[in-house]
């Protein structure tokens, strides 16, 4: 049995979030990477993908989640299974931010894309894949 203590969580800040690895195989030998998010009022994060599932459960706050052509709102307990490849963005509420827990496999692969309308999956120009540091 492995314990991580909060103490010893890896945070890793972005521009648009906070992410602190509970665990992973990086984290504690973990068979699956388990991360917190934490947003600030009003923060979105970048159109992108990734190439493995995702599990986001709503711990506070509250998140528009646009995935392709369709938003779904979440609120503190609602679970969105994304699956792998599909355009994403997380919007965080304007006035209360956003909290969740993510669960993926290790190693998960992200791409950034020039929107998520019309022609969603267009990645950027010049960028390639990068694991998050979050997930390993």
């Amino acid at each position: 049995m492995t314990v991580i203590r909060h103490a010893d969580c890896r945070r890793t800040e972005t521009p648009n979030a906070v992410m602190t690895t509970l665990a992973s195989p990086g984290q504690g030998g973990a068979g699956y990477a388990v991360w917190r998010v934490d947003m600030r009022p009003g923060q979105a994060g970048p159109p992108h993908a990734v190439d493995t599932e995702q599990v986001w459960t709503a711990l506070d706050g509250g998140a528009a989640v646009a995935l392709g052509g369709d938003t779904v709102r979440l609120a503190p307990g609602d679970t969105v299974i994304i699956p792998a490849g599909e355009p994403r963005q997380v919007r965080a509420d304007p006035a209360d931010g956003f909290a969740a827990i993510v669960v993926a496999p290790p190693g998960t692969r992200a791409w950034a894309l020039d929107s998520l309308g019309g022609d969603a999956g267009a990645r950027v120009p010049g960028s390639g894949t990068v694991t998050p540091a979050w997930t390993v």
